[in-house]
């Protein structure tokens, strides 16, 4: 076994170790229901560029459903050491850092917890009424030091007190945290207790799924933290719909489909959607679909067609396994592919649109290409919705995204199947 095998098996018995050390506080303890459904998520990419120390950190978070309770999973995935929270809160944003009231949180009964790095916890349910379209401010006091997980594209401003400063997780004033980070660190998921809803949506994918260009609204607008993302757009066309489903974001930038790739960085090595699966998908609840939306980087790094269908088939018959339908959109347009890259983007088109359900290898289609792409030029996104970069969509594309995903289509998958818990 390699070294970085090693790693990661070490990493992963170790979240084993977690799991079982906190049962009574994880999603699938005793009075669990089946109304539990992860609302929200940013799947964790890295570890925070400084270190923090004995201080509070508040994460907002934008729920995408409400209910009459939550619970919020904290991760140190790729955190340099344990990381232990002396106090946890949630509570209804106000605006900036401050926030309307709190609740405090638990883990097995208990104010405090000990992650070890690769760990996770699920914090015990909390009975707080919230309602979709809105956000959620979980806070946290560290004590002592720690390199935490986080996922870097937040998009979004986040909270810290200065190192040192203690405990202000149950401050509903925002005064001592007095500087802002653009990630978001230790808060992963959240779920909501709402026995109306049926399902989660997933989609899953990279730079594409987790946000990028949404903040692009014009000359001289930005929208930081006002939740453009697509996935936003299609969870608030839900909510109009009076549609009983949920949409947590799976998206990691600069992440492939396949797990290996010859131009693939090594900052991204072990962040395929293989090896994301299990953590970012799997490990959410009530997931009744999974909208796939992988490829451009794997034909960006130099992979062949051959080995991002392999990488398809393999996912895909996974999440079918587990009762989750899968809704697949080819590749989008890059002005700077290859004649190969566009060859093999073909190539994965056609598999995609075969039988409108990937040749019977997933549930259906959910045709992007045909949202981004210039007609004059179809291996380039339009104009009107080009982020700037050629690759990314801005926020008149993320509307235009959301609004072709067609809600009957994600409404009918049938019953949830998978709820890990």
């Amino acid at each position: 076994m390699d070294k970085g095998a090693a790693v990661r098996r070490i990493a992963l018995l170790t979240a084993f170790s977690v799991a079982a050390a906190v049962v009574a506080s994880a999603p699938g303890a005793a009075g669990a229901g089946p109304a539990w459904f992860t609302s929200w998520a940013q799947s964790q990419d890295g570890r925070a560029a400084a270190p923090v120390s004995a201080q509070s950190l508040r994460m907002i978070t934008h729920l995408s459903q409400g209910g009459d309770a939550v619970r919020v999973r904290f991760q140190n995935t790729f955190g340099t050491g344990p990381l232990t929270i002396g106090h946890a809160t949630a509570g209804p944003s106000a605006g900036g850092a401050a926030v309307s009231a709190v609740r405090g949180l638990t883990f097995a009964g208990r104010a405090s917890v000990t992650i070890p790095a690769g760990g996770e916890v699920w914090s015990d349910e909390t009975r707080l009424v919230t309602r979709p379209d809105t956000n959620l401010a979980v806070s946290m006091s560290v004590e002592g030091a720690a390199v935490p997980g986080r996922h870097g594209a937040a998009l979004r401003d986040n909270y810290l007190t200065p190192a040192g400063s203690g405990d202000h997780a149950a401050d509903v004033s925002g005064a001592a945290y007095t500087s802002t980070v653009g990630a978001t660190y230790v808060v992963s998921a959240v779920d909501v207790h709402n026995t109306a809803l049926k399902g989660t949506v997933v989609p899953f994918g990279s730079s594409v799924v987790d946000g990028i260009g949404s903040t692009n609204c014009g000359p001289g607008c930005t929208q930081l933290g006002a939740d453009r993302r697509w996935t936003d757009d299609l969870a608030r066309r839900l909510v109009a719909a009076s549609a009983p489903l949920a949409v947590a974001n799976a998206g990691v930038s600069g992440t492939t489909s396949a797990p290996t790739c010859p131009g693939m960085p090594p900052s991204v090595a072990g962040l395929d959607a293989q090896s994301r699966l299990d953590r970012d998908v799997l490990a959410l609840h009530g997931v009744r679909s999974v909208i796939y939306y992988y490829g451009t980087n794997d034909l960006a790094y130099g992979c062949d067609a051959a080995t991002i269908l392999d990488s398809y088939r393999a996912v895909f018959q996974r999440l079918r396994a587990a009762g989750i339908a899968v809704y697949v959109t080819p590749s989008t347009p890059r002005p700077g592919y290859s004649d190969a890259a566009n060859l093999a983007r073909h190539e994965i088109g056609l598999f995609v649109s075969r039988w409108s359900s990937c040749g019977g290898t997933c549930s259906g289609v959910v045709d992007f290409d045909q949202v981004l792409k210039d007609p004059l030029k179809p291996n380039s996104i339009l104009p009107a919705y080009d982020n700037g970069d050629g690759i990314h969509a801005n926020a008149a594309g993320q509307q235009a995204l959301a609004d072709f995903v067609s809600l009957s289509q994600l409404t009918r998958s049938g019953p949830v199947l998978h709820t890990m818990g």
